[in-house]
């Protein structure tokens, strides 16, 4: 009977299962302080984004900017982040996890400072964009964190934690950043994100590293050996491979790739709608119920509520599925928690738009919002670690970078049409329009799961473990197996705001 840390022969790295550096091997502490890391990182850098939607009404009056351009400090933070999937593992790769974050987690709180400093509002601005291109990293490397620390037969599990950590951070932003704003004004917006910061940067200093390919040459370094023989990183060498890993690629499968265009569409909206709800729901609270900024700040604990029922029954779900199979769990599993959370996604956006109304109360559109996030988070947690080994290294990271861009940009653009759609069309058809493009996306998953293992052993993307060598096709896709995940480069990759 094994008397040591049992690791999964399904590792996310190159480390062997009996080298006692591996994280799986860790002791629990060790390995819970890491992932807590991760995820106070994570969640300190989805705050900063949305605090500022607390500021916006005053920002309007003291830089004399209209609404719309107001809302791009708020854009312009993820359109920062949208960067991230692209140069994150080609920065990792050659440095480590730990040293990123705690660099990225640095800068995104030098730029909030210079934010709330701001005496103009292109200096606020371009201060708000390099927040969220600093502090982006940090909303991808947790994805590699733990994975990298949690076997990958609970994949679904240790995302629900992990996604929670970007949700929770999020909703939290408006109901602190109200608060600090009615009472002090708008820069304690930018302010409360830089004490968090530092709370954060203070908590990761012992942070050990995680990534596979890092851990053999800190310790071949402290021996005074040479760097140990390692494959070539999957992100690639060149500066053309790095290109078409995290550039060519994702567009590539944007176009020619069916897995990667349904899960990318069906995200792109799923977020559009998410942080949208940063916009509007301030306003439609305080304007049809006549709430106070707090309170409508308040409100979004509803959100916090949906995150966390959707963490919890995507980890209940997976739990069980584990216990039940015989043999190793098909990915296609993991797909279960995105056909109901779909369902709750159309149905919630119908229910919101139809019931914020003065003759009805107004907790019905705060519990669809809830609602909404519990089903989105279940998408979001089911789609990216379905992706997660759906190709080969290469391949995966190109589909992560490719589904995470496309999501990241969709969520930016929305926010600064969306006050217009509001006032034009009204909530309801707004809300109703984002229901009906939803319809097709019920679909998705289960399409995926139906012809999933079809469509991968056909892509051209399945046809080669390696971006430097090339093998014949892996036929075992076609199977229920699981394919060995592997770290060689490949960063998992989504902000999970």
């Amino acid at each position: 009977m094994p008397t040591g840390p049992i690791t999964s022969n399904l590792l996310s790295h190159t480390l062997s299962a009996d080298d006692p550096d591996n994280p799986m091997n860790w002791p629990t502490h060790r390995r819970l302080y890491a992932s807590a890391v991760g995820f106070v990182m994570a969640y300190t850098v989805a705050f900063g984004l949305t605090t500022y939607s607390a500021a916006i009404p005053q920002i309007v009056e003291t830089f004399d900017v209209s609404m719309t351009r107001a809302i791009a400090g708020f854009s312009l933070y993820l359109f920062g982040i949208f960067f991230a999937p692209i140069y994150t593992p080609h920065i990792s790769e050659r440095t480590g996890r730990t040293v990123v974050y705690l660099v990225s987690i640095f800068c995104c709180g030098l730029f909030h400072l210079g934010a709330a400093l701001s005496q103009s509002f292109a200096s606020l601005a371009v201060c708000r964009f390099f927040a969220g291109f600093a502090g982006g990293p940090c909303l991808v490397l947790i994805e590699g964190t733990f994975a990298d620390i949690w076997s990958a037969e609970t994949t679904n599990t240790y995302y629900a934690f992990l996604g929670a950590a970007s949700y929770f951070g999020a909703a939290s932003g408006p109901v602190v950043g109200n608060f600090v704003v009615q009472a002090g004004g708008w820069r304690w917006s930018e302010y409360v994100p830089c004490l968090l910061i530092l709370v954060a940067f203070a908590f990761g200093i012992g942070m050990p590293e995680t990534y596979g390919r890092e851990i053999p040459r800190r310790r071949n370094k402290v021996r005074g050996l040479q760097p140990p023989h390692q494959p070539p990183a999957e992100s690639g060498i060149t500066i053309s491979q790095m290109a078409t890993i995290t550039i060519l690629n994702p567009l590539k499968q944007l176009i020619l790739e069916p897995i990667v265009i349904m899960i990318s569409f069906t995200l792109a909206l799923n977020w559009a709608v998410t942080f949208q709800w940063f916009i509007t729901v301030p306003v439609v609270l305080q304007t049809v119920y006549g709430f106070t900024p707090q309170r409508a700040g308040l409100a979004f604990t509803g959100a916090i509520g949906g995150a966390a029922l959707a963490a919890l029954s995507t980890i209940v779900i997976e739990q069980w599925i584990h216990r039940s199979c015989k043999t190793t769990m098909a990915i296609e599993k993991r797909l279960i928690p995105a056909m109901y959370g779909g369902l709750m996604i159309t149905a919630s956006l119908f229910w919101i738009g139809w019931t914020a109304d003065p003759t009805i109360h107004f907790l019905s559109p705060i519990f669809g919002t809830a609602i909404f996030i519990w089903g989105g988070l279940s998408v979001l947690i089911s789609l990216v670690t379905y992706l997660f080994d759906a190709y080969p290294p290469a391949g995966t990271l190109a589909a992560l970078t490719a589904a995470a861009c496309t999501r990241i940009a969709v969520a930016g653009i929305i926010p600064l049409v969306i006050v217009q759609a509001f006032t034009n069309l009204g909530g309801n058809w707004t809300l109703s329009i984002f229901g009906f493009i939803s319809i097709p996306c019920l679909a998705v998953p289960f399409a995926l799961y139906k012809w999933g293992p079809v469509l991968r052993a056909r892509s051209p993307y399945s046809r080669s473990l390696s971006i430097h060598s090339h093998v014949p096709p892996m036929s075992m896709m076609m199977g229920n197996t699981m394919e060995t995940r592997s770290s060689e480069g490949t960063e998992m990759q989504n902000v999970a705001v």
